[in-house]
């Protein structure tokens, strides 16, 4: 399999981009492509890979509409292979996706090595958009918000990965022997080299894409410490060296450190219980036990490699008076080991207390061990005893350099490495609490509505569910007795639709612990839906009258957190009114929050997929409404997005230094007041969008009929059929109306169908009753907020396909609801054109247009797949979901997500 050479442009002349990308990836997806060929031969010889081949060429054909060849050639092609043939083609082209996504984060990686600190634009880079802070506020304020910085991304389980691990770890292994190809000079190297990478292709080729069994929770945590262990424990202390040196310039090294500790990690994996029925107390526990397992494995293995390089002579170096106190305190806690350390370093007594650091943090990973600390504030006392005295001995840089990075990693992951967060819905709570204050009704305040007090009625029964709700809290505590009270107190409330809703979180910890001090906990309102979204402030009022979150803020400061739910808000008035919503409810809880005196963080549950929040997240925070970010910013990261972001080191750090900066920039004067005068200036507009695209969007969600008609032209309830994860993809066991299913499979069915209706409709309805050109220009040009909706919906168009689109739309008899989502789609893709002012979709980024035109034909391939087995699915009114047609079916999911680097 080889790449592209022309593709057809959206107005069906052809384009020859052969020498438009970058000559380098094309030769690793050239070079990719050839041992996949080579692979294909030796595993199904010559039918196989013409079968390939003959196929490649007939969606290239029909996507170039070359000597009248069409899209019908190509599914009668696909149709007339036998089944096992047709599995293999589909698999061939996942294959190829994997591996041309491996050879694009191959090639950003080597640009951004290329380019190095070139990228120093504000919200670019945390140093530059320091620069432009101290211009605009001045050097003592820039200097104060660089300390109260925060950037917190809290990784989640939704299940939006589509790959098997087994399969990202093969795409990991092969990444990396391109890695060291590059490097080889010698040719005989270079062979040994291939023959590594054609055993790894072939081992990608032979694992099934297909999970069979769905992932338990704790297998979620597990495929989330992969990327700790792999990147995140290193490239944090990365960013902030990066940061420290362009700070300090020459004097980086010499003098302490300034760059603060300003990333935390968040987790819901395993905490997460919102509708997921397999995450228990016992799971919570276990998640939690095995994060800080790995943290302290890492920060072991970092002290004892520091300690064992800080062989300073003590007549060169000598120790300070705390030091000296430091390493007496440590042998009487434990002198057989102070001695064993003594013995291989006698005179070196910094790095005797750094060793015995080492076995007190081997020691914290058994519980109760007699040389365990106590707390990660314990730590870093130590470590900061070590760098004083270095620093007073003169030895500069042994403090400043290495050691610093541990103090960084202690400050940003502590003991337990994320702080995981419990979610549950808000009527599991109801339900709870009412069992309870039933059960005892002289401390409910309720009385039974039947019988007398010598009643012999039995009381009411106790559900499992209420049992497990209050095991919940007290899992909490025990967490927090062993981990620290940032290790698990946030408790996030689904669907907030009351004060109430608050209080009876911090009821049920009461009544879970009994006599024992209820946990610490921050319960944090979830405002998911347009209704609840619009009620927030009403709702954070009456909370804020209730006493215990009196208490709780007094503790903290009067610093609180609010989440808000971008897939339900989406799902529930579209695209266009959700982004107005969400915009609205930040500015008015903003607002709210300033006139209270409170600290406020706004949390952002975003998704991958545009349809959820997602897009450039660095773009979507330089466009929140004045004062809603103050230099905090927290973001859900799921699925294949974790991976992308967080997968490669340099991808990583360049990530968490783009989120930083951007964090910093969006609370700059001159930011806040180019996103305010634009909410004046266009807020007529916005008005206008908003009602127009609601009308749109309800036009066809609302329409008789519609959730059947969903589920008949996607692949909506087959979808639900792979295992991506362990939480249920539906509320109920059938869809009957759109309530009934969850936001992920929503987008992911309409990605699969390359309509992506969930990114965009209504959109093109609300520019056309806007109607003037100039004045949505100029918004385009001026209003942060209009011009990331507007780009974000590029992106989606560009993986939408209309001809691949009317094949899904035909697979049921609704003419009329076909014939809308069409209409609304050219309608969408016109004003959008217009308001750009580009010829085609993406024409302002050129890159992404062009790998985006490279891939669709291939995805053109896996679709006709798709659609060759939901015609006979259909036809068979269902049949059995362990088939060859829902195999295939399967098959073609993973690979259109591989293709589109999108699913839910």
């Amino acid at each position: 399999m080889t790449d592209i050479e022309t593709t057809r442009r959206h107005d069906g002349s052809r384009d020859d981009i052969s020498g438009a990308v970058d000559g380098s990836l094309r030769q690793d997806v050239s070079y990719l492509g050839s041992l996949l060929g080579r692979v294909l031969r030796e595993s199904g010889g010559d039918e196989l890979f013409q079968a390939v081949e003959d196929v490649r060429a007939a969606v290239i054909a029909a996507y170039e509409g070359a000597d009248g060849a069409s899209l019908d050639d190509a599914q009668h092609l696909v149709d007339a292979l036998d089944q096992g043939l047709a599995e293999q083609v589909a698999r061939a082209f996942t294959c190829y996706f994997h591996l041309s996504n491996l050879a694009e984060e191959h090639h950003r990686v080597r640009v951004l090595r290329r380019r190095g600190s070139e990228a120093s634009a504000a919200g670019d880079s945390v140093s530059a958009t320091l620069r432009q802070l101290t211009e605009e506020v001045g050097a003592e304020e820039a200097s104060k918000r660089l300390d109260a910085l925060r950037f917190h991304p809290v990784l989640t389980a939704h299940p939006t990965e589509a790959r098997r691990r087994a399969v990202a770890s093969s795409i990991r292994r092969i990444s990396d022997l391109m890695t060291d190809r590059d490097r080889l000079e010698n040719d005989v190297a270079v062979a040994e080299a291939e023959r590594r990478l054609l055993e790894e292709v072939d081992t990608l080729w032979r694992t099934s894409p297909i999970r069979t069994t769905r992932p338990t929770p704790l297998d979620e945590v597990r495929t989330a410490m992969s990327i700790f262990d792999q990147t995140l424990f290193e490239i944090v202390p990365q960013v902030y060296r990066l940061l420290d040196d362009r700070l300090l310039g020459d004097a980086a090294g010499r003098e302490p450190a300034v760059a603060p500790a300003f990333m935390r990690l968040g987790t819901w994996i395993g905490g997460d219980r919102d509708g997921n029925p397999h995450v228990t107390a016992e799971v919570t526990r276990a998640a939690a036990d095995i994060a800080a397992e790995h943290v302290l494995l890492g920060l072991h293995r970092a002290t004892t490699r520091i300690g064992g390089t800080l062989t300073l002579d003590e007549a060169e170096t000598p120790a300070s008076a705390e030091l000296v106190s430091l390493a007496e305190a440590q042998r009487r806690m434990d002198a057989d080991v102070a001695s064993r350390i003594g013995v291989r370093s006698p005179h070196e007594l910094h790095r005797r207390v750094l060793m015995f650091v080492a076995a007190r943090i081997d020691a914290t990973r058994r519980e109760g061990a007699p040389l365990a600390y106590g707390h990660p504030d314990e730590l870093l006392a130590d470590l900061r005893v070590v760098q004083q005295s270095l620093r007073a001995a003169g030895a500069h840089r042994s403090a400043n350099g290495d050691l610093q990075g541990l103090v960084w990693q202690v400050e940003t992951f502590g003991f337990h490495l994320a702080e995981l967060e419990v979610r549950q819905h808000s009527q599991v709570h109801r339900t709870a609490l009412a069992e309870l204050r039933a059960a005892d009704p002289v401390a409910g305040g309720e009385q039974s509505s039947g019988g007398d007090a010598g009643s012999d009625a039995a009381p009411p029964t106790r559900s499992e569910t209420t049992d497990e709700v209050l095991a919940v809290f007290r899992t909490i505590a025990d967490l927090q007795k062993r981990y620290g009270v940032r290790a698990a107190s946030r408790y996030i409330v689904s669907f907030t639709q009351s004060s109430a809703d608050l209080a009876t979180v911090y009821e049920l910890a009461e009544r879970a612990m009994g006599d024992e001090p209820a946990p610490v906990l921050d319960v944090i309102p979830l405002f998911e839906t347009f209704a609840d979204l619009e009620a927030s402030t009403r709702i954070l009022d009456e909370a804020l009258q209730t006493e215990a979150v009196q208490k709780r803020l007094a503790a903290t400061g009067r610093r609180l957190e609010v989440m808000l739910g971008y897939s339900d808000s989406s799902k529930d008035v579209g695209p266009v009114s959700a982004t107005f919503a969400l915009y609205s409810a930040q500015a008015r809880i903003a607002d709210w929050a300033a006139e209270n005196d409170i600290e406020l963080t706004l949390f952002h549950g975003r998704g991958g997929a545009l349809g959820r929040g997602g897009g450039p997240a660095n773009e979507a925070v330089l466009a929140q409404p004045p004062a809603s970010v103050d230099g905090r910013f927290k973001i859900t990261e799921q699925g294949e997005v974790i991976f992308a972001q967080y997968g490669n080191k340099t991808i990583a750090a360049r990530h968490v230094e783009q989120m930083a900066a951007a964090t910093l920039l969006a609370s700059s004067p001159s930011n806040e007041q180019a996103n305010a005068t634009a909410a004046t200036r266009f807020a007529e507009v916005a008005s206008t969008m908003d009602v127009a695209s609601r009308e749109a969007f309800f036009g066809l969600v609302k329409a008789d009929g519609f959730a059947s008609w969903f589920a008949a032209v996607t692949p909506m309830e087959e979808v639900g059929l792979l295992a991506l994860g362990s939480r249920p993809a539906r509320r109920g066991l059938s869809v009957e109306s759109l309530e009934d299913l969850r936001a992920i499979p929503w987008v992911f069915a309409w990605t699969q169908a390359r309509i992506n209706l969930a990114g965009w409709y209504g959109l093109g309805s609300a520019l056309e009753a806007v109607g003037d050109l100039d004045l949505l220009r100029e918004a385009y040009a001026t209003w942060p907020l209009f011009s990331a909706m507007i780009k974000n919906v590029e992106m989606s168009l560009a993986k939408t396909d209309e001809h691949i689109a009317r094949e899904y739309l035909a697979l049921a008899d609704r003419d009329d609801l076909a014939g809308r989502v069409l209409d609304e789609m050219a309608r969408t893709r016109k004003w959008v054109l217009a308001v750009s002012g580009h010829g085609e979709v993406l024409d302002g980024r050129p890159v992404l247009s062009r790998a985006v035109r490279l891939r669709s034909p291939y995805v053109d391939a896996l679709s006709l797949l798709q659609l060759r087995a939901l015609r006979a699915i259909r036809v068979a009114g269902g049949g059995d979901p362990a088939d060859a047609d829902h195999r295939l079916l399967l098959l073609s999911v993973n690979g259109i997500a591989a293709g589109l680097q999108n699913t839910g």
